[in-house]
């Protein structure tokens, strides 16, 4: 059986409203980030208290997260883009170190 050949990356969750969906994304590409997965109607307990997922009156109004796979060299451009955008608006980042297999999937 052959062994996956397994490299390390840092894995971003970044958890915003939906509403900043755009801004995100366009953060994430301008730093060069090849993909990224994003879960939508996010459910969960924070600092504000409890967060119902289910759509209310539109997708902007549910909390969303974006999950990104990037080399620990792309992790502190992202960062300082989202750094004025969470000193005006709600939200989180964690970032975990992880392996993949398949590098190729994350590099230009």
């Amino acid at each position: 059986m052959n062994k996956l050949n397994l490299n390390p990356l840092k894995k971003l969750e970044i958890i915003i409203e939906g509403a900043h969906q755009e801004f995100a994304t366009d953060q994430l590409d301008r730093a060069g980030v090849t993909g990224y997965t994003i879960v939508g109607n996010l459910s969960g307990k924070g600092s504000h208290g409890f967060h119902e997922g289910h759509l209310m009156f539109n997708e902007e109004a549910v909390l969303i997260m974006i999950i990104v796979a990037v080399p620990a060299e792309l992790v502190e451009p992202i960062l300082e883009g989202f750094e004025p955008f969470f000193e005006k608006h709600t939200g989180v980042v964690f970032i975990s170190d992880i392996q993949v297999s398949r590098l190729v999937k994350f590099k230009h």
